[in-house]
């Protein structure tokens, strides 16, 4: 058997510990197992990969040439070590990372399974392409096919479905069926209940890090007490108030919030987007939709001034013509943005408290005096996300579902002009995601916040996104081809 556990202890660095009563997988079984954001999910993925400290009990697993791994800690893992092999500031070139090819090398030298992988999630195009300079879904892409490379009987995938594009979630979905069919041991570890497979055996449930039941799926999802904890408890949700330390943008009558024409972003190796014209009215909701690598998390960088080609572009942000002469703090004292990249890059050494408040300077960590009133309004934020008993502990000792509803809170803090939602709800169970919908929602009605929002989940959608802008297709040379509807 692949995996069998009893009575198991395993000390974590967040002080908890994770608790198995018993839990045995046989070969060829097929798990799905939830709980909430927080409830050790993570953990358990690193403990059937063999990366956690077994305080007591009994502990048996596959061997690791025979057991592949998918999970956001393997991807840090990749990312972590492009970063060692960075050695820019030495030789002054550019690193963009390994080549994707070569990082299926490194698992396999059947080139046909690699060809086949790579039609598969439609990735061709970035064979050749630094990981460095991926998109957040196509690195995802990458690590999924780095482990169905791997010629093992037993996978575990921790939010597989994340950050990929629905045509590749379809393929994913299917992917795993036939894994299934072959008889392959599988664990899925999950958010949402609308990703358990229907073809899945058995589920566990985690609270607490404790896997409280586990059984067959038909009985966990009529559990009483999983029934409660994975069901949404309606509140009344409030703004809370915005600091009134905040400037206020003023825009002239006709001026709208965002204008580019003609707007192009191109590297040397690759046209992203051309001659795209695209006008954001304050006030208007515009839904941001895409395959994985169109470009989305690229135009939105233009816009918040985080891509370089925001100079070279005939772009007006706030009635501010970019390269005018302003300071960035004149465009990012009026945006907010949550995003997977974003996530990847704060790794300040601060606690969950300030890097809410740090969303008010729209710093990574804080390096000003901070008044009562925003600590307050921070502690206010994060009782709405109940995490205000973890205020003072370190950001990134949280699970990634939890770091996500920080981050989130930072972003919405100042209740800016104009809010970047760059797939918010990535990494967060049914109940949080309906808290996150339920605050944008909010934000939406009052007007006083634009918001531009990327998605790839349909039901996420809310119907105050009556804008869309659309990639309806992907050419070598055109580029992305944007549609406004």
């Amino acid at each position: 058997m692949p995996f069998s556990i009893r009575q198991l202890s395993a000390p974590l660095l967040n002080r908890n510990t994770l608790t198995i009563p018993e839990w045995t997988i046989e070969s060829g079984d097929s798990w799905a197992i939830i709980g909430s954001n927080g409830s050790g999910k993570s953990a358990l993925t690193s403990l059937l990969a063999g990366d956690i400290k077994i305080e007591s009990g009994h502990f048996q697993a596959p061997e690791q040439d025979s057991l592949a791994i998918v999970s956001f800690e393997e991807q840090q893992k990749l990312i972590d070590r492009e970063k060692e092999r960075d050695e820019s500031d030495i030789t002054n070139e550019v690193f963009e990372g390994t080549p994707v090819m070569d990082l299926f090398l490194e698992i396999s030298n059947d080139q046909a399974a690699i060809d086949t992988w790579i039609d598969a999630f439609n990735i061709a195009h970035i064979q050749d392409k630094g990981f460095r300079k991926l998109s957040t879904g196509e690195s995802r892409k990458v690590i999924l096919i780095r482990a169905l490379l791997q010629d093992c009987n037993t996978f575990v995938f921790d939010e597989p479905f994340d950050g990929l594009d629905a045509q590749s979630q379809a393929h994913l979905k299917q992917t795993l069926s036939d894994l299934h069919a072959q008889g392959k041991t599988l664990v899925l570890i999950l958010n949402r209940l609308d990703e358990v497979p229907e073809w899945a055996q058995h589920m566990g449930f985690l609270h607490n890090c404790q896997l409280l039941a586990q059984g067959k799926k038909a009985d966990i999802l009529e559990n009483e007490t999983v029934k409660a904890f994975l069901t949404f408890s309606e509140q009344q949700l409030q703004l809370p108030e915005r600091d009134p330390c905040m400037p206020v943008l003023e825009l002239g009558e006709d001026e709208a919030l965002v204008k580019l024409n003609n707007g192009r972003v191109a590297y040397s190796d690759r046209l992203i987007f051309d001659n795209l014209n695209w006008t954001i009215q304050a006030g208007d909701h515009w839904a941001v939709l895409g395959p994985n690598g169109c470009g989305k998390s690229t135009l939105l960088n233009l816009i918040s001034g985080d891509h370089p080609q925001c100079y070279s572009n005939d772009l007006t942000v706030f009635g501010i013509k970019r390269g005018s002469g302003e300071s960035i703090w004149d465009i990012k004292q009026h945006i907010g943005i949550i995003s997977a990249a974003l996530q990847w890059q704060y790794k300040a050494g601060t606690n969950v408290l300030s890097a809410v408040v740090s969303g008010l300077f729209d710093s990574i960590g804080l390096y000003t005096q901070v008044e009562e009133h925003q600590k307050n309004l921070a502690l206010e934020w994060l009782k709405q996300v109940k995490l205000d008993h973890k205020a003072n502990e370190p950001l990134h000792k949280l699970s990634y579902g939890e770091q996500r509803l920080v981050l989130i809170c930072r972003a919405m803090i100042k209740q800016p002009a104009l809010l970047i939602l760059d797939e918010p709800c990535q990494g967060l169970d049914d109940p949080n995601r309906q808290l996150v919908l339920g605050f944008i929602e909010l934000l939406a009605q009052q007007r006083e916040t634009t918001l531009l929002y990327v998605t790839h989940h349909s039901g996420d959608l809310l119907p105050c996104f009556h804008q869309r802008l659309a990639c309806v297709e992907m050419t070598e040379e055109q580029g992305s081809i944007w549609e406004i509807s």
